[in-house]
């Protein structure tokens, strides 16, 4: 009955975020949306009243049941008027800020003016799958030519390391000047304008105060790891205050993998910890009830600020004072009861978490342990011992709620995922506490490196069940994509409820529904894990064994496969080891003959761990230092590496390779995109392929022109994953029967673009994209003609 009450807030905070996400989505009709709403509101009021008053002049046995009927018509009225209301604050915040959002909007309508944006860093400076950075900031004033408007809005921004003047300045309460070109941010966001700083980021002003400390504790603490052996090192600062920095590519793949992800981003579990911590010392040492709370306060205040006070961490520790409020109160219902309360609030105070998937996360999380832990626990306790059936319904409740959003970023389910976690789970408090309190020891290097070194043993644990995970077969169950995808698993995961926690027995409706929710288990996971097999194990029985051109499915970069008499070229390696490795090994691949750098960025030499040792020659154009540095390692290993430019060619198998581009010793084109390294493929049963790497329009339309294309192409492999900068030209050219496009799903840059679409066909090429149809082989058939296999289309 408790749980019950605490339960009827549920519908305000649902029937607010449906408001917001509305508001936010067609942020024209909010205003129309808030006056409707507290119109509403003013007439449930008005209901409720009357209602009241009726009911204190009834008297007798009738009037008594009619009195019950009120009071709880009233209740629900009451209810009502709070959704509406909280709802009407909700899209009044979106239709107050309306006008200034708009004014700044058009200064970037038509995307590529040059704007210049003064302001403060608000979030962490990540660095993203193309080697670019990128932070949210909070702006103060907006430039564009000769006009300048005084603005605070969100702007997030992306610039290459190369183009900040003082990277090591460059933090959460950085002040920064940002010159580049703007454009509107995607409907829903809460920026209002994605600033590409192509012509650099200078930071006026350090972080200074509080966020100058915490970026110092937070430094200190990466420099206390970095002489750790092994990938448990990198774990630590992100365990301890989320700073994910020194975590390797490979190591952050195989924590994804194996569900474990959450560890290395501050999550409500983290601050719950520290407030945990805090309280119990308080308690120790004799404090008071209100002093105990106040500590806990305290603590989780200072732990914000440390780790960065942005979005995501506030939101963490606010869902970790709802846990925490639950507990001491010892009633799941008021815990939900709070939940809702603070969901509703921070809706209000911040309408674009609607469209957050991490604060969706956070809510499911919270409320899976509040509502789901308890009759998992005693379902599970029916076959194996309570203790164990606890373990194990925590990381079980927390992946049937967050499973479903997290289809919507990437279409599997991580098979080992709840056995990872119970592995793994033990060891990340130990981590946790042990890397904040080297964190604070800064000031005393030799405590420091000691406690860095005791976090480093349960940090290292957590990484190893990570990697093994990640490698075991079948550790990935493929899934439908998208909002279909994330539905279907959600029912898939009330039928794991429901086989677990109905007992046996009971009313034939409650057999049928126990009986039919295992047959459910029983077929998808069978199905699941039959082909998650058959893309690991034996997928190589899946693919055409005639392929010679084999475009990877690894997200936003490229990899390409070609294959001749045995012999295999790879043309890059994607942003992660783990999506090259997954293609890798459903082809057969074990080595690589020739690796083709086209260029440095990420999004091209991410997946660079996955060949290292078994690479034959290495072709790459021209380097910048840490390119260099990357194909020293290669010949340290083994590898012949080449240097290439216009002209160079060889062999593979019975196929000849030639280099189209870049022009020796160029000086018109920087490292980079521009410089991308060009080949053309044929022979050997390999159909006539042009791999365009990053170039832009520019060095395309001097490509063609140069006369070095020899069309027509069986293949063109689209430049740049597609994007806006292209030469129609160079395409018409070539006379494309085919045209592959290497693209992530729903990636932050919109590849492909509509323009890039419309070139390809108007010049009749057949558009194949990995995003949408995953693995995709093409080889050559009768006449011209080429053949195309996809994984998801056939």
């Amino acid at each position: 009955m408790r749980q019950r009450a605490g339960l009827r807030l549920a519908p305000v905070a649902a029937a607010t975020w449906a408001a917001a996400a509305f508001a936010i989505l067609v942020p024209v009709a909010s205003p129309w949306l808030a006056v409707t709403l507290w119109a509403t509101v003013a007439a449930a009021m008005v209901t409720v009243l009357r209602l009241g008053g009726q009911g204190r002049v009834s008297a007798g046995p009738r009037p008594d049941r009619l009195r019950v009927r009120r009071d709880r018509l009233r209740r629900v009225l009451v209810i009502f008027a709070l959704a509406a209301a909280a709802s009407a604050a909700a899209a009044s915040h979106v239709a107050w800020s309306l006008p200034d959002r708009a004014d700044v909007a058009e200064l970037a309508l038509g995307g590529g003016r040059a704007v210049d944006v003064r302001a403060t860093v608000v979030g962490k400076v990540e660095r993203r799958a193309d080697g670019s950075l990128s932070f949210d900031a909070r702006s103060s004033r907006v430039t564009t030519g000769d006009e300048a408007r005084r603005a605070e809005i969100e702007v997030a921004v992306r610039v290459r390391p190369d183009d900040v003047d003082d990277l090591a300045g460059l933090d959460v309460g950085a002040s920064v000047d940002a010159k580049g070109t703007a454009q509107p941010a995607r409907a829903g966001e809460r920026a209002v304008l994605v600033l590409w700083a192509s012509r650099g980021v200078e930071v006026r002003q350090p972080p200074v105060g509080a966020a100058r400390v915490a970026a110092d504790l937070r430094r200190g603490l990466v420099g206390a790891v970095r002489g750790l052996p092994g990938e448990g090192a990198g774990l630590v600062p992100g365990l301890a205050v989320g700073d994910t920095s020194v975590v390797s590519p490979t190591l952050d793949a195989a924590m994804k993998e194996a569900s474990l992800s959450h560890l290395t981003a501050v999550s409500g579990a983290n601050c719950a910890l520290v407030v945990g911590i805090a309280f119990t010392v308080a308690a120790v040492c004799g404090a008071s009830r209100g002093a105990r709370v106040a500590c806990g306060i305290g603590a989780l205040v200072g732990f914000v600020l440390l780790v960065t006070p942005e979005p995501s961490v506030v939101r963490a520790g606010a869902m970790a004072a709802i846990a925490m409020l639950a507990v001491l109160l010892g009633r799941t219902g008021a815990g939900v009861a709070v939940l809702s309360t603070a969901v509703a609030l921070l809706l209000v105070l911040d309408p674009w978490l609607a469209a957050s998937l991490g604060f969706a996360l956070s809510v499911a999380a919270t409320g899976s342990l509040l509502l789901g832990t308890r009759p998992l626990a005693t379902g599970l306790a029916r076959a194996v011992p309570r203790p164990l059936a606890l373990a194990i319904a925590v990381p079980l409740a927390a992946q049937l709620a967050c499973g479903p959003l997290l289809i919507l970023i990437q279409p599997t389910v991580p098979v080992y995922g709840v056995l990872a976690n119970m592995i793994a789970g033990p060891a990340a408090p130990a981590a946790t506490v042990l890397g904040l309190a080297a964190c604070l020891s800064a000031p005393l290097p030799w405590l420091q490196s000691g406690l860095a070194a005791m976090a480093w043993l349960p940090a290292s644990w957590i990484a190893a069940t990570a990697t093994t995970a990640a490698g075991l077969p079948a550790d990935a169950m493929p899934w439908l994509e998208g909002w279909p995808g994330a539905v279907a698993l959600a029912l898939l995961g009330l039928a794991i409820g429901l086989a677990i926690t109905l007992a046996r027995g009971g009313t034939s409706r409650r057999r049928f529904a126990r009986v039919a929710s295992i047959v459910i288990v029983a077929v998808v996971g069978g199905t699941g894990l039959g082909a998650g097999a058959l893309t690991t194990v034996a997928g190589r029985w899946t693919l055409p064994a005639d392929w010679s051109v084999l475009a990877c499915d690894v997200g936003q970069g490229d990899a390409v496969l070609l294959r001749s008499a045995g012999a295999v070229a790879l043309v890059d390696t994607g942003p992660a080891p783990e999506p090259l490795a997954a293609c890798l090994s459903r082809a057969g691949i074990d080595r690589v003959d020739l690796l083709v750098l086209t260029h440095g960025d990420l999004d091209h030499v991410g997946g660079l761990d996955t060949v290292r040792g078994r690479v034959g020659t290495v072709l790459h154009g021209p380097t910048d230092a840490d390119a260099a540095e990357l194909i020293a390692s290669l010949a340290a290993e083994g590898a012949r590496t080449l240097e290439v430019s216009t002209g160079v060619t060889g062999s593979l198998g019975e196929a000849r390779w030639r280099v189209l581009w870049p022009k020796p010793e160029s000086r018109a084109f920087p490292v980079g995109n521009d410089a991308s390294v060009v080949l053309d493929v044929r022979g050997g049963g390999i159909p006539a392929t042009l791999l365009l790497g990053d170039l832009s329009a520019s060095p395309q339309r001097l490509l063609h022109a140069s006369g070095a294309l020899a069309p027509p192409y069986a293949v063109v492999k689209v430049a740049h994953h597609g994007s806006a900068d292209q030469d129609a030209e160079i395409y018409t050219r070539a006379q494309a029967a085919v045209a592959l496009i290497t693209v992530g799903t729903d990636n932050d840059y919109d590849h492909p673009r509509d323009e890039a679409l419309d070139i390809l066909r108007a010049v009749g090429a057949r558009v194949h994209r990995t995003d949408r149809e995953g693995i995709i082989a093409l080889w050559p058939s009768a006449g011209d003609d080429v053949n195309v296999w996809r994984e998801r289309g056939g």
